[in-house]
């Protein structure tokens, strides 16, 4: 069943041309549209399912489906039918959400959502009404409108307009107890608990009950988040990124024993240094290296999956940003399915995860392998 899934995929990658500038990619299947590029816009009729990842991503249109945005600076005009999901470093949503919305970013603003909100980040605005309840964790909030449902809120500082009203039941979420001012007119003193910030996490957690869609929505993102940093690094080191993947589809034997003795050097070390005693100060260091290197080697071995299987169907090696972006995308989204095979695919992602930081390593220690690449 996955195999027959990932060759449509395949073939969805191939039904559309690749735009020819340096600016954005995409490709469009039915009425689901993908865009990645260092400036992705928007601007097509009759959407229903949205996919965007870049430096600069805006969707001017309205969509009858759900949005999936991520990039540097994030911006959502148009009307979504469905949910959104938009991360970034600055995340702007004007047009009205009939679904639900999740958020993360540094500066975040918020406008009409339908359905429930979900957000988070440095910088928040809830610049528009919420019709069901409301999850907000930013250092500085600020509510401007009304608030239909009950509002989870963990902040340093809150700034209440003239305009915020919360219709259900407050909960806040402080350092030290009754520190926040909540204004009478906002939400009568009835309806406001407070609650220690130590217990947040398990309000989030019980927020995120399982289900098909959520199971659907972490899937999607992690493909947009290893798509997206592919694409970054692909941005602003083009060519020693065609290196790494060459190297892997070339010689895949060497970069995956490269990897497992990288690897393993890394977790031997953590070993070691904890044995001599002194060193459970700088084992956590090691972990954390290890961990990262595990994640750089996965978004290179994605990267490389992706090329291979546009080379397979005869098309052209990446040559822009638009087209490295989508080769990421569909390396990760290749490999991301793979994985939901029982057993077969953890072994998979394990063997791409060693390629690519068998690929890391030999780049490191052996640059002469590269001199001529």
């Amino acid at each position: 069943m996955y195999r027959y899934l990932l060759t449509a995929v395949i073939l969805m990658s191939t039904a559309t041309p690749l735009a020819a500038d340096d600016e954005a990619g995409f490709f469009q299947f039915n009425n689901d549209r993908f865009l990645a590029g260092s400036k992705a816009i928007q601007d097509q009729v009759g959407v229903d399912d949205l996919f965007m990842v870049g430096e600069t991503v805006r969707s001017e249109q309205n969509i009858s489906g759900s949005a999936h945005l991520a990039g540097r600076r994030v911006e959502s005009n148009g009307t979504i039918g469905g949910d959104a999901y938009l991360a970034g470093m600055d995340v702007s949503q004007e047009g009205r959400i009939f679904g639900d919305l999740s958020a993360s970013g540094y500066n975040v603003e918020v406008g009409e959502v339908t359905g429930d909100l979900r957000v988070s980040g440095v910088n928040l605005t809830i610049a528009g009404p919420v019709s069901g309840y409301a999850l907000i964790a930013g250092d500085d909030v600020r509510i401007e409108s009304v608030i239909q449902g009950d509002v989870s809120l963990a902040a340093q500082e809150v700034d209440f307009a003239s305009g915020a009203q919360i219709v259900g039941k407050l909960t806040i979420y402080e350092e030290k107890v009754g520190e926040l001012e909540v204004p009478a007119n906002v939400v009568s003193e009835d309806r406001v608990e407070r609650r220690e910030i130590a217990r947040w996490a398990r309000t989030a957690n019980e927020a995120g009950i399982w289900s098909w869609r959520r199971a659907l929505s972490s899937f999607i993102s992690g493909v947009l988040l290893v798509a997206g940093i592919a694409a970054l690094i692909a941005a602003f080191v083009p060519t020693k990124l065609a290196q790494l993947r060459r190297s892997i589809l070339e010689e895949p034997s060497r970069s995956l024993v490269t990897g497992f003795l990288v690897l393993s050097a890394l977790i031997g070390s953590t070993i070691v240094l904890m044995m001599t005693g002194i060193g459970l100060v700088i084992a956590p260091a090691t972990v954390i290296l290890a961990l990262l290197g595990a994640f750089a080697g996965y978004v290179v071995g994605a990267y490389a999956i992706g090329v291979g299987l546009l080379l397979l169907f005869n098309r052209p090696e990446p040559d822009s940003f638009g087209t490295r972006a989508m080769a990421a995308a569909i390396g990760a989204l290749a490999i991301g399915l793979i994985a939901l095979i029982p057993i077969v695919g953890w072994l998979c992602v394990m063997a791409v995860t060693l390629a690519g930081v068998g690929a890391i390593g030999s780049w490191l220690f052996r640059p002469k392998l590269f001199a001529t690449a």
